[in-house]
């Protein structure tokens, strides 16, 4: 007889859930955020902050003057509070400055502001040169991975040493970004563009309604839809926390978009992200040491590469880095979140053990 992977088994639950919140509207949604993990990281002493720099106005979260700057660049689609598994290990032996950087989070932007990794990379520089002032040691995953490239091959006298978590190197670019799964994720936020939704986060769900139907089962998009339209209704301005969702990752997802600015992801989906950011020609300037960490790699049936990157293009990035180490981890994607002590380790190996 076959088992089935026990977050097989909670999903299958999830459609109840749902239907008990969203039936109730009221008192399950309270108890739901899970409160602990913001008390863990509040008592490991981080504070909220915000800092303007060159127009933009920062959000970000610090941690305690416990020893070297880190700044940490979370994967697209989440915040800094993704981050939350890590982060009280990381107060005891770092300065962590845990960003959101533009088009995440409650960092704010001009409306024509250019969602490109050269003018966020240089804003992202200018907030480590005015608030930090002195080079730091740099983890990015995924899109954050690729601004922590920007930054090591373009500020070179910032950066002490990066962590790369999976970050979508070559994938990314066209014409390899096509065959990517990430692409039909950036085509949501192209189309909102030109449907100006008021709520992102359910205009997320109605359009990937498949994705839930196929994974979780019948009804789930509509009451998903529903308990974040209760939440809302109960902490209005706040991010969605769904804690009755069972996976850490899709919860940080669902908080993530809530305040998510469809921009960034409809700058991949037309290419006008990497204008003027050749990934080959960044990695081969880049003379700090760097870790690249490389996630699960899967594909789609019919070739669809369903991962940041392929085993190829980490080759290829591995072979124009002069200082470079490579990591393989059997975890999902945003690796902190999956496997947090994986992402720990990896810390103590790219920038020194602590």
């Amino acid at each position: 007889m076959t088992r089935k992977h026990p977050l097989t088994r909670r999903l299958r639950l999830l459609p109840a859930a749902l239907a008990a919140v969203a039936s109730l509207g009221t008192a399950p949604l309270a108890g739901a955020t899970p409160r602990g993990d913001h008390a863990r990281v509040s008592a490991a002493g981080y504070t909220l902050k915000r800092a303007t720099i060159d127009g933009v106005s920062f959000s970000y979260a610090e941690g305690p003057d416990n020893g070297p700057p880190l700044v940490l660049l979370h994967a697209q689609f989440l915040d800094w509070f993704s981050y939350y598994r890590v982060l009280p290990a990381l107060a005891k032996s770092y300065h962590v400055f845990d960003i959101d950087y533009p088009g995440h989070g409650a960092t704010r932007t001009a409306p024509d502001y250019p969602m490109n990794a050269n003018r966020i990379g240089k804003d992202l520089g200018l907030f480590i040169q005015r608030k930090i002032g002195k080079p730091v040691y740099i983890s990015g995953n995924s899109s954050g991975g690729l601004l922590a490239v920007w930054l090591a091959a373009n500020r070179p006298g910032l950066i002490r040493a990066a962590l790369l978590e999976d970050p979508p190197l070559f994938a990314s670019e066209y014409p390899a970004i096509k065959k990517t799964v990430a692409y039909r994720a950036f085509r949501t936020s192209a189309t909102a563009l030109k449907d100006h939704p008021k709520d992102f986060l359910r205009y997320w769900i109605h359009r990937n309604a498949p994705f839930f139907r196929n994974n979780i089962g019948p009804g789930t998009p509509f009451l998903l839809s529903k308990a974040v339209g209760i939440y809302q209704s109960r902490h209005p301005g706040q991010p969605v926390e769904l804690g009755l969702l069972p996976n850490p990752t899709v919860r940080m997802l669902v908080r993530g978009l809530s305040e998510y600015d469809p921009r960034f992801g409809a700058a991949f989906y037309d290419g006008t992200w990497n204008k003027g950011f050749d990934q080959a020609a960044a990695l081969a300037r880049i003379r700090c040491p760097v870790l690249l960490m490389q996630a699960d790699v899967k594909y789609l049936k019919d070739g669809t590469l369903d991962a940041a990157m392929s085993t190829v293009q980490a080759k290829r990035a591995m072979s124009l880095l002069r200082h470079g180490t490579y990591l393989k981890v059997n975890a999902t994607h945003v690796v902190n979140l999956d496997k947090p002590g994986v992402f720990l380790s990896a810390v103590n190996t790219a920038f020194g053990a602590k």
